[in-house]
């Protein structure tokens, strides 16, 4: 790629200058549909619960291992497919996740036992639990720094688009064809994921940090054309200092990163606990309430369509107010309504209560999803957000099971249980948390320290080639 720009300068800043345009809008569209599959493939098991329970006859703890199957999976998928990622690249490690998830939640729908259901799970959970962190890795590192959180935030709200879709889905066919058919609509969508997915390039910054720069800077090219943006007007890039070095695990825990680590593991798994604990339950606690199978789904559709105004909500508040107040504030909200939800007598505050939790919730997660990738670096970005997002999977494993032992005991209890997780992911932002808001994505570790030690981002004035300029041709 020719240039005549100033000087050498990183991914980053040659993202920048390039701008937002055509070509993330439509990595947007790709990344979203992917992740809205994921949620739907998850929750489709929790809104099929019921069902499966009655056709195998389980007991409610015998119910919970199935459920925890799919997350145990996520949870070896996760830690696995990141560092695999972090190796292979992000392009080839998404086409294979895509691939087993899509294959193995077929064959789950015709699962001739609780335990075929629960194996099949697990492999299904394999290749999503890599699927889900490659997904937001690759799509930052093509944002640039500028409103990066906002686009983040809006990458997130597909989840709430699959959850609206898994629930529908639920409502129309476990009632009328059985939770078979609704296990088996997984292949269609991991099929289309996987095909739009051969599309799109590999991460600029991916390649640069491992020092095919001439790669890199060909996608770039691609990004400027797109965009509308004069190819010769992209500078040539350098790639990161330590862009021979190998990936290795240990970094996370060296030097201040460290704190980072920490304060990530811990936030994704205590959120988790309380988001899958309640919503893995949700149409059988609804159902305990007094509600029939038909009005369940119906009520677990709404708190699903009251995720997307949180997604919204946050996506202009990470960019007002910074990802970490956003996160603070959501989430102690959300702890207060899942408290009133578990000790509610009325049936109207009850479901107050519950689409108020689910909609600040989401922001919540949300605002974690464009955080995460905003604190590690380049060439352990995928690593960090996979084990990361495995301590979620953790927690994914231990919230069914922790339903179905405390569920029998209190109702309550198991609420207040919940409640408290939200407020202690809360507490590990604020105590340990620093803002990220305006800064360039890292690429090296040492940059990241950088960070960490001044407590000031790394960037703080916006580039003046923020937006894309639209040349015109004769």
């Amino acid at each position: 790629m020719s240039a005549t720009g100033a000087g050498s300068v990183t991914v980053q800043d040659a993202i920048d200058r390039i701008g937002f345009g055509r070509f993330q809008l439509g990595l947007l569209a790709v990344c979203g549909f992917t992740w809205a599959a994921d949620a739907a493939e998850i929750f489709l098991l929790a809104f099929a619960l019921p069902a499966i329970t009655e056709d195998f006859g389980l007991s409610t703890f015998e119910s919970s291992l199935v459920v925890s199957s799919t997350f145990v999976g996520m949870l070896c998928g996760a830690w696995f497919w990141g560092t695999i990622a972090d190796r292979i690249g992000r392009r080839t490690g998404f086409a294979i996740t895509i691939g087993v998830f899509a294959v193995f939640g077929l064959l789950s729908a015709f699962s001739p036992s609780a335990l075929w259901l629960g194996v099949l799970r697990f492999m299904t959970g394999f290749g999503l639990g890599g699927a889900v962190p490659l997904d937001f890795s690759l799509f930052a590192e093509y944002l640039p720094r500028r409103n990066r959180g906002r686009w983040l935030v809006i990458l997130e709200s597909f989840w709430g688009v699959g959850t609206v879709v898994a629930a529908a889905l639920a409502w129309l066919l476990v009632p009328t064809l059985g939770w078979r058919w609704l296990l088996a609509t997984s292949a269609i969508a991991g099929a289309l994921v996987f095909w739009v997915r051969l599309r799109v390039p590999e991460s600029p910054r991916y390649l640069a940090a491992t020092g095919r720069v001439d790669e890199a800077e060909a996608v770039l090219g691609k990004v400027a054309r797109e965009n509308g943006v004069a190819e010769r007007d992209v500078p040539h890039i350098v790639p990161p200092a330590d862009a021979s070095d190998k990936v290795q695990i240990r970094r996370l825990f060296e030097g201040r990163l460290a704190r980072t680590t920490v304060m990530l593991w811990s936030t994704w798994f205590f959120i988790a606990l309380a988001y899958y604990g309640l919503f893995s339950w949700m149409p059988k606690i609804l159902a305990e309430r007094g509600l029939d199978v038909v009005q369940t789904y119906g009520y677990v559709l709404l708190l699903a369509a009251a995720q997307l105004p949180g997604y919204f909500s946050a996506a202009w508040l990470v960019e007002r107010w910074g990802r970490k107040r956003t996160f603070v504030t959501y989430l102690s909200i959300s702890a207060v309504c899942t408290f009133v939800y578990g000790s509610a007598e009325n049936l109207t505050v009850l479901l107050a209560a519950a689409v108020l939790m689910s909609f600040f919730a989401l922001g919540a997660w949300a605002s974690l999803y464009a955080y995460t990738p905003e604190l590690l670096p380049t060439r352990m970005r995928t690593s960090g957000m996979g084990a990361a997002s495995g301590m979620a999977r953790v927690a994914g494993v231990l919230a069914p099971l922790l339903g179905g032992l405390l569920i029998p005991v209190s109702l309550g209890l198991t609420l207040t249980v919940y409640a408290l997780s939200f407020a202690l992911a809360a507490l590990s932002v604020a105590l340990l948390g620093h803002e990220t808001r305006d800064e360039a994505l890292a690429d090296t570790v040492g940059e990241e320290e950088a960070s960490l030690v001044s407590g000031r981002p790394r960037f703080t004035r916006k580039p003046e080639h923020a937006q894309p300029r639209v040349t015109t041709t004769s």
